[in-house]
């Protein structure tokens, strides 16, 4: 192996799947409050109609999935799972790469899978993976890298 390789783990689809899970709980959860809140301003005002925020949710768990992943790799439920989005090489993404990765599962994940399932199950990609040059991987925080030395609390 090259002086300047590295070993790139990519995350499993059971690890992939749960931190969605979490991400969807999280989103819905916000937005369900935010449905009540406008049901109950509805019933006040005498204005039965439906809530303003319903449908939204693809649109906000898209939003949420581009400017978290554009930003720091990393969903909440990416986070719990230790798992990140990068590009092929194991660096960070830009805002334009998680929008496009983001899109196949905010909005047609069933077919975003499937496709990646029968095209790229070797290299455990889904179908907006491929489109957007991104890779999910494990993180391993037991090992620092090596160029970094920490300094805890206490210790100074």
């Amino acid at each position: 192996m090259e002086a300047d390789s590295r070993t790139l783990h990519i995350a499993s689809w059971t690890d992939r799947f749960l931190a969605w899970l979490v991400d969807v709980i999280l989103v819905g959860a916000v937005l369900g409050s935010l449905g009540e809140l406008a049901s109950v301003f509805s019933v006040l005002t005498g204005n039965l109609a439906a809530s303003p925020l319903a449908g939204l949710n693809g649109v906000a768990l898209f939003l949420y999935w581009t400017a978290l992943e554009g930003s720091r790799g990393q969903s909440a439920g990416k986070m719990v799972m230790s798992i990140a989005v990068t590009d092929e090489r194991g660096e960070s993404i830009d805002y334009s790469a998680a929008a496009i990765e983001s899109f196949g599962k905010a909005f047609i994940l069933p077919l975003d899978c499937l496709i990646g399932w029968l095209a790229y199950d070797k290299e455990g990609l889904r179908l907006f993976n491929r489109l957007s040059s991104t890779i999910v991987i494990e993180q391993d925080g037991t090992n620092p890298p090596e160029d970094v030395e920490y300094v805890y609390p206490g210790d100074e």
